[in-house]
C-alpha cells in the first residue's frame, strides 16, 4: 500500500497551481448544496425565505410592518417591504454602493455589528448575495424616501450600475428574481409550502402583515394575508384547531420576560392527545434540534409539576417525581426567544447555544406558570390528571417492558421466531423487510439475498397507537416482533446507534389493507421511533401493480401508465395480470421486481415539516371523524388508484 502511495505521489502534481480560487459567487454556483441544503424543491423555496427573512429582520427592527411575496408568470419571486430600504450610499471598504455589496458579496450586511440590527436571525443566514448567485437574473429596486434606485444582476454577475430609477417619497426595498434553470431541478414553486412558512413569520411577529399572492395563473389567482396579533398564542391555538384535538382550558398560557434587548415569550396549551408538539425559535429561526432556551422551558416545566403537585398533596411524598415526558403528554408549546448575539450551532442554525437563554426561560417558566397554577387552580388540576395518568402509563409500560426483556432472557433466542435474518453483521449494509402475511413471507424469504436482506412476516392484529399510550404497545403480538428486531426500543429508551438494519422497508400488498397497514406501521414508527424517519432508515417497497405477457416477453408495469405504454410496445393479444397481493408472485418474480438492488424501485420515507407531519397523523389516525372526512373531501381529486 505505501508503494502505491509513492507512485501515485510521483505521477500527480500538487502544488500551488492545483489550488482553486473562486472569484465572488462562483462557489456558490458550483457548490449549490452546501448553502442552500439542495438543488431539489427545498433548496428552491429556501430562496424565498432568505430574502423574506431580510424584510422580517427589518421587522423586528421596528421599521418593517408589511410584507408581500408574489409568485409570478414562469414562477418568478417578488418580494415588496416597507421597510428603511438597503442603503444605497458608497460602502467604504468596497467603494461601490452598499446595495450592490449586499447582492455580490458572501456574508455581507448589516448583521455583523454595528448598530444597524440588534436583533436579526440572517447572522448565520446565506442571504441575498446566494439568492442572486443562484438566479438566472435578480433585480433589486430600493426607495429612500426621495428616489428609487435600480440595479439588474445575472447569474450573480453585476450588468449595471445601481442608477435611479424614479422618484419616490416612500421607503422600501423590492427584489425580484427568476430561479436558475441551470442549477435547481425543477424551477415550479408549491403555493402551500411557501404559505406554511409565511404563516410561521406571522405568528413569530404580531402584528406584522404578511401577503403570499399567486399570479401565475390569471384565472385563478390566489391571495392570502397572514396578520396575528396574538403571536405565537394564535400559533398553538392554530396548530390545535388544526389537528382537531380537544383543548383541555380554553385559554392558551402566555409568558414572557424582557431582559435588556434580549425577550422570552412562551404559549402553551395541553390537549386530550397523547402526543406533544414543542416548537423552539430564536430571533424567528425555527431552532429544529433545540438549544439552550427549549432545555430551560423543559426543565423549568418538570419542576414546577412536581413542587405545585406535592405543595397541593397531587403527588405523596412517597410517589416517584413526574417525569418530562409525563408534563408534556398532550403539549402544544411554542417558545421564542430574540436576543443580540445569537449564537447558533452550525450553518443550518438548528440549534441555540447561548447558555443565558437557558437561564432567562428557565426563570420565566418556573416564576410565572407557577404564579398562573396558584390562581387558576382548576386549570391546573384538568393538567396534573393529564400529567398523572401519563405517570400510571409509563410505570405501565415499564413494568411490560421488563417482562418482556425477562421472556426474551428466558427464551433460547430473544429474536421474533417468525424472523429470517441475514448473515451480514455490518448494519450500514443490512436491510429488513416487514412483509404483512405468511404467504407473502414465505415467497419473501424463498426469494432475498440471505447475506444481506431479512423477512419479517407480520401477523396477528395491527394496533392503531395514535389512540394508545405506549404500554399498550409491550405485548402487542404485531408491534414488539418489529421493536425486538430492529433493537433499538422504543419511546424514551430509543437509541438508534443500536439499529440493526439500515433499511426498515415494509412491503405490503398494492391495495387498500396494504395501504392500511403501511399507514399504521408510519403512525408506530412517527411516534414511538421517530429519529428512524428523520434520520431516513424507512422505505416504503414498491411491487408492481401489472404483469404483461406476450409470448416469452414479460413486462412488470409499476403505474397504469407504465401498462399502457407496454400494451402500445407488445401489441395485441398481450396477456395482462393485476397483482392483488404479494402472495401471488413466487419468490423468483418478488426477487426480481421488489427486492433486486439493481432493479427495485423503492420510495423513501422522509420528513420535511414535522408539524404538518403530526397534524396529519393526528386527523387521519385520530377519534375524530369530522376532520378527517373533510381531509378526505379535499383530498380525494388526487387519489390514482383505488380498488373498487
Amino acid at each position: 500500500m505505501d508503494n502505491e502511495r509513492i507512485n501515485a505521489t510521483e505521477e500527480q502534481v500538487y502544488d500551488e497551481s492545483q489550488i482553486q480560487v473562486l472569484e465572488g459567487l462562483e462557489a456558490v454556483r458550483k457548490r449549490p448544496g452546501m448553502y442552500i441544503g439542495s438543488t431539489g424543491p427545498r433548496g428552491l423555496h429556501h430562496l424565498v425565505y432568505e430574502i423574506v427573512d431580510n424584510s422580517i429582520d427589518e421587522a423586528l427592527a421596528g421599521f418593517c410592518s408589511e410584507i408581500t411575496v408574489e409568485i409570478l408568470p414562469e414562477d418568478i419571486i417578488r418580494v415588496t417591504d416597507n421597510g428603511r430600504g438597503i442603503p444605497t450610499g458608497i460602502q467604504p471598504k468596497m467603494g461601490i454602493p452598499a446595495v450592490t455589496v449586499v447582492f455580490t458579496v458572501l456574508h455581507a450586511g448589516g448583521k455583523f455589528g454595528g448598530s444597524g440590527y440588534k436583533v436579526s436571525g440572517g447572522l448565520h443566514g446565506v442571504g441575498a448575495s446566494v439568492v442572486n448567485a443562484l438566479s438566472e437574473w435578480l433585480e433589486v429596486e430600493v426607495d429612500d424616501g426621495t428616489g428609487r434606485y435600480c440595479q439588474r444582476f445575472e447569474r450573480g454577475v453585476t450588468m449595471c450600475d445601481l442608477n435611479r430609477c424614479g422618484e419616490s417619497t416612500t421607503r422600501g426595498t423590492i427584489v425580484t428574481f427568476k430561479p436558475d434553470g441551470e442549477i435547481f431541478e425543477e424551477l415550479v414553486f408549491d403555493y402551500e409550502i411557501l404559505l406554511t412558512r409565511l404563516r410561521e413569520q406571522a405568528f413569530l411577529n404580531a402584528g406584522i402583515k404578511i401577503i403570499l399572492k399567486d399570479l401565475r395563473d390569471p384565472e385563478n389567482e390566489k391571495s392570502t394575508e397572514l396578520c396575528y396579533e396574538g403571536g405565537i398564542r394564535s400559533f398553538v391555538e392554530h396548530i390545535n384547531t388544526r389537528k382537531a384535538v380537544e383543548v383541555l382550558h380554553s385559554e392558551v398560557i402566555y409568558l414572557s420576560a424582557q431582559s435588556g434587548d434580549n425577550s422570552a415569550e412562551v404559549a402553551m396549551q395541553y390537549n386530550d392527545s397523547y402526543n406533544e408538539i414543542v416548537l423552539s425559535f430564536a430571533n424567528d429561526i425555527h431552532t429544529i434540534e433545540g438549544g439552550t432556551h427549549e432545555t430551560g422551558f423543559k426543565t423549568a416545566l418538570t419542576r414546577v409539576f412536581n413542587e405545585y403537585g406535592k405543595r397541593h398533596n397531587f403527588i405523596k411524598e412517597s410517589d416517584k417525581n413526574l417525569t418530562g415526558e409525563d408534563v408534556r403528554e398532550g403539549l402544544t408549546a411554542v417558545i421564542s426567544v430574540k436576543l443580540t448575539e445569537a449564537q447558533f450551532e452550525g450553518q443550518t442554525k438548528t440549534k441555540l447555544g447561548n447558555t443565558d437563554m437557558r437561564t432567562m426561560v428557565d426563570s420565566l417558566v418556573y416564576d410565572k406558570l407557577l404564579t398562573f397554577f396558584e390562581e387558576n387552580p382548576a386549570v391546573a388540576r384538568n393538567i396534573f390528571d393529564k400529567a398523572l395518568g401519563a405517570a400510571r402509563a409509563r410505570e405501565a409500560a415499564r413494568k411490560a417492558r421488563d417482562l418482556t426483556r425477562r421472556k426474551s432472557a428466558l427464551e433460547s433466542a430473544s429474536l421474533p421466531g417468525k424472523l429470517a435474518d441475514c448473515s451480514e453483521r455490518d448494519n450500514a449494509r443490512t436491510e429488513i423487510y416487514i412483509v404483512e402475511g405468511d404467504s407473502a413471507g414465505g415467497s419473501a424469504k424463498g426469494g432475498r439475498d440471505r447475506r444481506f436482506q431479512a423477512i419479517l412476516p407480520l401477523w396477528g392484529k395491527m394496533l392503531n397507537v395514535e389512540k394508545a399510550r405506549l404500554d399498550k404497545v409491550y405485548g402487542n403480538e404485531k408491534l414488539m416482533p418489529v421493536v425486538t428486531a430492529l433493537g433499538c426500543g422504543i419511546g424514551a429508551d430509543f437509541d438508534i446507534t443500536k439499529i440493526r438494519y439500515n433499511k426498515v422497508i415494509i412491503m405490503a400488498d398494492a391495495d387498500v389493507d396494504g395501504a392500511h397497514i403501511r399507514t399504521l406501521l408510519l403512525t408506530f414508527f412517527f411516534r414511538f421511533m421517530r429519529p428512524l424517519v428523520e434520520e431516513g432508515h424507512v422505505y416504503l417497497a414498491q411491487p408492481p401493480l401489472f404483469k404483461l405477457t406476450k409470448g416469452k416477453t414479460v413486462h412488470y408495469a409499476y403505474s397504469d401508465k407504465e401498462r399502457d405504454q407496454y400494451m402500445a410496445e407488445m401489441g395485441g393479444n398481450t396477456d395482462i395480470q393485476r397483482y392483488k397481493g404479494l402472495g401471488e408472485m413466487d419468490s423468483e418474480q418478488l426477487w426480481e421486481t421488489t427486492m433486486n438492488p439493481d432493479s427495485r424501485i423503492m420510495l423513501k420515507v422522509e420528513m420535511e415539516d414535522a408539524i404538518k407531519a403530526d397534524e396529519i397523523f393526528t386527523i387521519l389516525m385520530g377519534d375524530k371523524v369530522g376532520p378527517r372526512k373533510e381531509f378526505i373531501e379535499q383530498n380525494a381529486q388526487y387519489v390514482v388508484n383505488l380498488d373498487i
